[in-house]
C-alpha cells in the first residue's frame, strides 16, 4: 500500500508539471586527475534573465531577509556570486572553493512557519553557504544541527508564482551535497558520488533513474530528450567519460562540453515539454585553480575570473561586474580588472 501511494504521489506530481511552466538548468562536478575539480552547470530560464557578477568581501553582515527572526551572519569568506536579477545568488564560488547552485525544483514544498525558528529567503539562501563555509561537510554538519526554515518569494515577473529550488554544495574535495524542500521538510543528500544534479523529480527518483539506466551499456545508447531524467543520465556519464586531466584549460573545456550536451538550444521553450527552457548562460568554477569561466549562450566567447586575483579582505569595496541581459557583454579572457566598485544589491525579502 505504502508503494502505490508513493506511485500515486509520482503520478500526480507529473502531471502538475503537465500543466507547468517549467525552468530547467544542469548542474555537474568533474573529478579530474591530481584533484582538479570543477563545477559545470547550465541556466535554462523561459524569460530573458539579467546576470550580473559580484565581489562580496569577507566581514559582511547579512540577515536572511526574512521577517523578525531572521537568521543573521557576517560572512567568513569572500565570493564571486552570480545573480539572479541582481535580487538573488543563484551560483558562486568563495575563495575557499565552496560552489553553490540554485537550479529548479517543481517538487519543492517549503515549511509552514512553526513560529520559533530562525528563517532566511530563499534569495539569500546559496549566498549563506557562501559566506560561512570551506566546505560541504562543515555545511552539512552545520544545517543538520542548525535548523533554518527557507522562506520562497516570487518569480520575477511572475506575480504570486513562488520560486521552487533546490540548491547543490560542491568543494574543492569534490564532495557534494543536494539540499530540497520535500513536503515541507530538508532532505539533504551528500556524498562524493552526487556529482549531477539537474530539476524533477525529487532526488530519490532521480537516483532510482540513474540505477535503471546503469544496467544499460551507455556506450551503445544514451536517453537523448531534454527532458531532466534524460540529462540526469547522459550528463553523469558523460562528465566521467570525458577527458580526465589535471589541465586547467583542457578540463574546463571537458566540463563545458558535458554542459553544453544537456544545455537547450536557443530559443526553445515548450510549454509542453516540462523541464525544457532555453540556456540562457553556462558557467565552470575550477575550485582548484580558483578560477571561475562563463559564456552566454549568445556569445561566441569565454571569460573567466582569477580568484586570486579579487579583494577579499574585510572593509574591502563590494565590486560588480555588469554582464547584461543573459551575460550578453562581449568579454573574453580573464576579466578580473573590469569590475567596478558598487553598491551591494538587496536580495529579495520573503515572509
Amino acid at each position: 500500500m505504502r508503494h502505490f501511494t508513493k506511485f500515486a504521489a509520482a503520478l500526480t506530481a507529473v502531471a502538475a508539471l503537465m500543466t507547468a511552466e517549467v525552468q530547467a538548468c544542469t548542474r555537474v562536478v568533474y573529478h579530474g586527475e591530481a584533484g582538479r575539480t570543477m563545477t559545470g552547470r547550465s541556466m535554462d530560464f523561459k524569460d530573458p534573465m539579467i546576470s550580473n557578477f559580484w565581489v562580496f568581501p569577507r566581514g559582511m553582515k547579512r540577515g536572511g531577509q526574512a521577517g523578525e527572526r531572521s537568521v543573521e551572519w557576517t560572512s567568513k569568506y569572500g565570493s564571486l556570486a552570480v545573480s539572479g536579477y541582481d535580487i538573488s545568488t543563484v551560483d558562486g564560488m568563495n575563495e575557499a572553493g565552496l560552489n553553490a547552485s540554485l537550479l529548479w525544483l517543481n517538487a519543492s514544498q517549503y515549511p509552514e512557519d512553526d513560529k520559533s525558528s530562525k528563517r532566511m529567503s530563499l534569495a539569500i539562501w546559496a549566498q549563506f553557504y557562501l559566506d560561512q563555509f570551506a566546505n560541504v561537510k562543515e555545511a552539512v554538519e552545520f544545517t543538520k544541527e542548525n535548523p533554518i526554515q527557507v522562506v520562497s518569494g516570487e518569480v520575477p515577473g511572475r506575480p504570486g508564482s513562488l520560486a521552487p529550488l533546490h540548491l547543490t554544495l560542491s568543494d574543492a574535495s569534490g564532495d557534494s551535497a543536494v539540499l530540497e524542500w520535500i513536503d515541507g521538510k530538508l532532505s539533504i543528500h551528500h556524498d562524493r558520488s552526487y556529482q549531477v544534479v539537474t530539476n524533477d523529480p525529487a532526488y530519490d527518483f532521480q537516483l532510482a533513474n540513474k540505477a535503471y539506466w546503469g544496467k544499460v551499456n551507455s556506450l551503445n545508447f544514451l536517453p537523448g530528450s531534454g527532458r531532466s531524467e534524460d540529462r540526469f543520465v547522459r550528463a553523469g556519464f558523460y562528465v566521467n567519460a570525458v577527458t580526465q586531466t589535471d589541465d586547467p584549460r583542457v578540463a574546463a573545456a571537458a566540463v563545458f562540453s558535458v554542459v553544453r550536451n544537456a544545455s537547450v538550444p536557443y530559443g526553445v521553450s515548450m510549454p509542453d515539454a516540462p523541464n525544457l527552457s532555453t540556456t540562457r548562460w553556462r558557467v565552470v568554477a575550477d575550485q582548484k585553480a580558483l578560477q571561475f569561466h562563463a559564456e552566454s549562450a549568445t556569445s561566441p566567447n569565454i571569460f573567466w575570473v582569477d580568484l586570486k586575483k579579487l579583494d577579499f579582505a574585510e572593509g574591502a569595496k563590494v565590486r560588480k561586474l555588469e554582464l547584461g541581459v543573459d551575460m550578453s557583454r562581449v568579454l573574453v579572457g580573464e576579466v578580473s580588472d573590469k569590475f567596478e566598485d558598487a553598491e551591494p544589491f538587496t536580495f529579495e525579502a520573503a515572509e
